[in-house]
């Protein structure tokens, strides 16, 4: 445990931002595994909504700076060549 008066300010913070991130994390995880059950069921309504909100959950982790953009972008190009060679 930390003595100074700051590092014990930043150990709730980093606790705050881990809690969040995780929960973020484990989010797209979970809109990833949506899409993939949409593309496996073969229903194209279900598989273009569950791309449209993996690709707004991928979009709001790399705005709250959860993963790097470039990642986010990376992962629903190729959400998107999945979901449009099922459909």
């Amino acid at each position: 445990m930390p003595n100074i008066k700051s590092a014990k300010r930043r150990m709730r913070s980093d606790a705050t931002k881990q809690a969040r991130n995780r929960s973020v994390k484990s989010t797209l995880k979970t809109v990833e595994r949506r899409l993939d059950n949409a593309i496996k069921e073969g229903n194209k309504e279900n598989t273009q909504a569950a791309l449209n909100a993996a690709s707004s959950a991928f979009d709001k982790a790399a705005k709250l700076k959860v993963i790097h953009s470039a990642k986010a972008d990376r992962k629903k190009s190729r959400l998107a060549s999945r979901a449009n060679a099922a459909g």
